[in-house]
């Protein structure tokens, strides 16, 4: 399985702390069967800079090949939607022209539509991360449905199929993997403890709602096409 979303470079912003703990999570995902997992840091302000997460990156490859723990890390970002295009290219998952767009948790601006439209045109595909844990999409799933297009994907997390983030999150995440709004399943983990970085029980999950096939595609085959570049991915699930 890929891991598209997660926050395992140590010391940059709320994932883990340190490298020692990076390497926790990533023993984790491979019990899990997780193979590669994009490292995708908070990336909130201009000043965060590709040179620094490639430090990161590196030393945390490094300490996994010294303890022989085959998950692959690749680099990319969780960038803040206000981010200026003109600062992004940097931050696209494993530079492609895939990038994690993250929007506030709270609402879903007027202007989302504009803002991904602008992406576009600049030649991303954004990916919206975790869109069931948003406040105005709870309340309005069109909110979401608006916004997708071939180019324009969504991203949901592994622990709101299983609960973590409340039932509400569960209800919406399951909805959206029925109307097909899914491309992605990530586990946005931040801690060796705390949203681990797994991913099978939701996909079995997932599997009761769409088919075990079609989970299976939201962790192997889209991942896999998205880090190929292609311009477009299966059917959603």
């Amino acid at each position: 399985m890929i891991d598209i979303h997660c926050h395992i470079l140590p010391g940059v912003d709320d994932g883990a702390v340190d490298l020692d703990e990076s390497v926790k999570m990533a023993k984790i995902a491979h019990a899990d069967g997780i193979a590669t997992i994009i490292a995708t840091p908070h990336i909130n302000t201009p000043s965060i800079t590709r040179q620094s997460l490639s430090l990161c990156h590196e030393m945390l490859v490094q300490r996994l090949e010294e303890k022989r723990i085959p998950v692959e890390i690749l680099l990319g970002g969780e960038v803040s939607f206000y981010l200026d295009s003109s600062q992004l290219s940097v931050h696209t998952l494993n530079r492609t022209k895939y990038i994690l767009i993250e929007f506030p948790a709270g609402h879903m601006p007027q202007h989302a539509g504009e803002i991904l439209f602008h992406l576009i045109l600049k030649g991303f595909y954004p990916i919206i991360a975790h869109p069931e844990r948003n406040a105005a999409i709870l309340k309005n799933p069109d909110t979401l449905f608006d916004l997708l297009n071939m180019k324009v994907l969504a991203q949901i997390t592994a622990g709101s199929l299983t609960g973590m983030f409340g039932t509400d999150s569960m209800a919406c995440a399951r909805f959206l993997l029925r109307k097909g709004a899914v491309s992605f399943i990530a586990s946005d983990a931040h801690s060796e403890r705390y949203r681990r970085p797994v991913l099978s029980q939701a996909v079995r999950k997932a599997g009761k709602i769409i088919g075990k096939e079609n989970a299976l595609k939201l962790v192997t085959t889209n991942p896999r096409a998205m880090l190929a570049g292609a311009s477009r991915l299966e059917e959603r699930g």
